[in-house]
């Protein structure tokens, strides 16, 4: 007899993502921003008090053929959002807490790099004066820790790990669009916003996806959506 499971399963993405969003929602909301202000003390400390002597980094032609695009400043400042949505929808304890120890060593292997081998980019030759949506973001995130940039090593983790977690709960390819479009809106940004030169975005990509894949190989994190929301049982057959 022909099965309907994985017309079921399809359609159930909805209740699982809801169920996946209620699953230790205040530990979850509360733990990312805790992690969010330790991180930024830690981060502002090397920023404004480096310990080593500051290297400017290089430009490359990428760096040249990719002008200030003050319209990108959005989605700089939307990573924010964008790496908290993959701990919102871990479906347990077990991957959370795992969840949290492989981006607490991402962000420690940066912040060591910062320590020894601090770098900042190029002073651009921009009137910021024109631009006053820059004005917070220069005034906390200036143009040190520049290699490996950290705003992209968090984004291509949390891309990678969004794209498991939609494909481990069926939802729509237009989940998969998104996300990949989001994440690489935010890696541009970080150019667009000479925020970043071409090699710390190298850096950090490398950085982000290579801890991404061994902490997914790790925490082996899927779930059986199927076994998570049953189709309703058919007596008789």
């Amino acid at each position: 007899m022909p099965t309907e499971a994985p017309d079921v399963r399809a359609a159930a993405w909805p209740g699982e993502l809801s169920r996946r969003l209620r699953i230790l929602a205040p530990m979850k909301a509360f733990g990312t921003m805790f992690f969010m202000v330790l991180f930024f003390m830690a981060y502002l400390q090397l920023l404004h008090d480096p310990v080593f002597a500051v290297t400017t980094m290089p430009l490359t032609p990428v760096d040249h053929w990719i002008g200030f695009e003050p319209g990108t400043l959005m989605f700089y400042l939307s990573l924010w959002v964008y790496v908290s949505l993959p701990p919102a929808l871990l479906p347990d304890r077990r991957i959370l807490i795992g969840y949290g120890l492989a981006i607490t060593a991402l962000c420690a292997v940066g912040l060591l790099v910062f320590l020894f081998f601090p770098t900042a980019v190029p002073t651009p030759n921009i009137d910021w004066a024109r631009y006053p949506d820059f004005h917070l973001l220069k005034g906390v995130d200036g143009a040190g820790n520049a290699c490996p940039s950290l705003h992209v090593a968090t984004a291509a983790f949390s891309g990678i790990w969004l794209s498991r977690l939609f494909r481990d709960m069926r939802c729509p390819g237009a989940f998969q669009i998104v996300n990949t479009l989001w994440c690489l809106a935010i890696i541009y940004s970080t150019m667009a916003t000479k925020q970043h030169v071409f090699l710390d975005v190298v850096a950090g990509a490398l950085l982000g996806i290579i801890v991404a894949l061994l902490s997914l190989a790790w925490l082996r994190p899927t779930e059986n959506t199927a076994s998570a929301n049953p189709p309703p049982s058919r007596r008789g057959q």
